[in-house]
């Protein structure tokens, strides 16, 4: 497959072998980040054009900023797998995929080098600008997707730093909250407001009233993107009251 780059943004095309057509019912509204989670970022960029890897992204961006487009952006990309964002299970044909080198967690999860982010913020800005349906709260990390089964990019993703540069979703958290929590084995009513609250900002979770490991993954995630100085899946008083402020301020 050959084609023209979508981005504005200085990169070369080295086209991938999976990718489909979008649902039709969906529009594309969601552009996820992740990391790579490999050795090298040779060796995941290769695995990302194989057939027989199973996966793709529409962009891939390298430790020094270079930018690898793999798939057109008007097609459905396999990035995001077994994932859900509200209540729709089709990621794939919602989202544009972005995949940042960086060998995560399992890897010694360093920094992601300066020339990345940069790179990262003009192409994800390029992005926004021609889809305008992606709100700054469909500005995701793969985690918010699959909570409990992924965890990238991870809490050293500098979300922060995106939302200044105007892409993504973000509000300072409280820190002199003091108080109660909520956690795996709870039950009740504020377990059962809590993920009312996951949900209406667009996590997938049952409203039980159980502090359940789905709730805890749920929230796990949540911490990794908009509470990363402390990521337990525990629900303290300054993770609830960030949930609460972007919900309050959303587009």
């Amino acid at each position: 497959m050959t084609f023209e780059a979508d981005t504005k943004c200085k990169c070369i095309i080295q086209p991938a072998m999976n990718f489909g057509e979008r649902a039709s019912h969906l529009k594309t509204d969601i552009l996820l980040l992740h990391y790579t989670g490999m050795e090298s970022g040779v060796a995941a960029l290769d695995w990302l054009c194989r057939e027989e890897s199973g996966v793709s992204c529409h962009y891939f961006v390298c430790e020094d900023g270079q930018i690898v487009q793999l798939v057109p952006e008007q097609k459905r990309a396999w990035h995001a797998g077994k994932s859900c964002w509200q209540d729709e299970v089709d990621t794939n044909s919602r989202s544009i995929g972005i995949e940042i080198v960086n060998p995560g967690h399992s890897g010694g999860y360093p920094e992601f080098s300066e020339k990345q982010i940069s790179s990262v913020v003009e192409l994800c800005s390029d992005i926004l600008k021609r889809n305008p349906a992606i709100l700054p709260q469909n500005v995701l990390a793969h985690s918010d997707v699959a909570p409990g089964r992924k965890h990238d990019p991870g809490e050293k993703f500098p979300w922060q730093y995106l939302h200044e540069k105007g892409v993504g979703h973000w509000v300072a958290s409280p820190t002199s909250l003091k108080g109660g929590f909520l956690q795996m084995g709870d039950n009740g009513e504020p377990v059962a407001a809590l993920q009312a609250m996951l949900v209406l900002y667009g996590y997938c979770l049952e409203i039980s009233g159980t502090y359940c490991k789905k709730t805890h993954d749920c929230i796990f995630a949540f911490q990794q993107h908009f509470r990363q100085s402390r990521v337990d899946g525990v629900a303290d008083g300054e993770t609830i009251s960030t949930l609460n402020e972007l919900i309050r301020v959303l587009d």
